[in-house]
């Protein structure tokens, strides 16, 4: 057995590591921002198992050094191609990316927007600390960022 050969066909583990990918895409695209920027120790168990199970599904039952470079590969060039259309196209890049969400206006906490990005008073609370915020009314803007960080402006 040659370790640089996979066991199944390229074309195989091609469409496999593009399902894959797709799908990863589209679940953290619907697990929201808050998430990627703000990971709790259940994030990262939930990230782990998730990265174990679809291991197998990129891989099949192939073991081999090239199958997964080759699966590797494909997700790297993917991801490449998703960066250059979400740069290229704005409608791919608000179908991909979030938008930023607005959280304080004028001082006054927009709870229906904190609701929807599922984010509860203690958390938000914490990152206003962590901003050094003690009182809301002393902020003109609060933004829940793309990326899921929030950036307060006083």
């Amino acid at each position: 057995m040659n370790i640089l050969i996979p066991d199944i066909s390229l074309v195989e583990k091609l469409i496999r590591s593009v399902a894959v990918y797709l799908f990863l895409l589209v679940a953290f695209r619907i697990a929201g921002k808050r998430q990627l920027g703000q990971m709790t120790a259940f994030d990262l168990v939930v990230l782990l198992i998730i990265s174990n199970v679809v291991q197998n599904a990129v891989i099949g039952n192939d073991n081999s050094l090239g199958g997964g470079l080759f699966g590797a590969t494909v997700i790297f060039l993917l991801n490449g191609l998703v960066a250059w259309l979400t740069f290229r196209f704005k409608r791919v890049e608000r179908l991909v990316e979030h938008t930023p969400t607005l959280l304080v206006k004028g001082g006054q906490i927009l709870r229906d927007n904190l609701r929807r990005e599922r984010l509860s008073m203690p958390e938000f609370r914490a990152a206003l600390r962590r901003h050094g915020v003690v009182s809301v009314r002393d902020v003109r803007y609060v933004i829940l960022e793309e990326d899921g960080h929030i950036t307060v402006l006083k």
